[in-house]
């Protein structure tokens, strides 16, 4: 077994973040995973168009560009929590910001990491669960150990 540092693959943690106060907590978790295991931290924030329907016609995306201003909320969003979080500056953190639905982008983002990091509930509609359907879907379809994170002891859950 070779321990040259060039041969060690790189060790990366996935945290979702949403600004949910589920997910304050799992991104202040994982930072602090990754500080004590050397590990890098990507912190992903996902956002969809919204979808319209009309009387008796089926969902259906409406054909205009929403990528600059939601994309760009939503990456304020996770920059904001980024940097809002103690020990943010104790490890390398990549923000990114990826158009879709986010268990699969998630679930997406894990491949080759050491640990996927979600709260156990975000902006759903249904939040009176105690798992939110993105962690479901992370924990039975990741290809990686999955952590999901409840909120601060004693916080409002709504």
């Amino acid at each position: 077994m070779s321990t040259d540092p060039q041969n060690t693959p790189s060790r990366r943690i996935v945290v979702g973040v949403d600004s949910s106060p589920h997910s304050r907590a799992a991104l202040r978790w994982a930072l602090g995973q990754a500080v004590l295991t050397g590990a890098t931290l990507d912190a992903v924030a996902c956002w969809e168009r919204p979808a319209f329907a009309g009387g008796y016609a089926p969902m259906v995306y409406v054909d205009i560009d929403l990528s600059g201003p939601t994309g760009e909320a939503a990456a304020s969003a996770v920059a904001s929590a980024v940097a809002a979080t103690p020990g943010a500056g104790d490890v390398t953190v990549q923000t990114r910001t990826v158009e879709g639905y986010p268990s699969r982008v998630l679930v997406e983002a894990a491949v080759g990491a050491e640990l996927l990091v979600v709260g156990s509930r975000g902006h759903g509609e249904l939040s009176g669960l105690l798992l939110g359907s993105v962690g479901l879907h992370c924990a039975t379809h990741s290809p990686c150990p999955v952590l999901i994170v409840h909120g601060e002891p004693g916080a409002s859950s709504v």
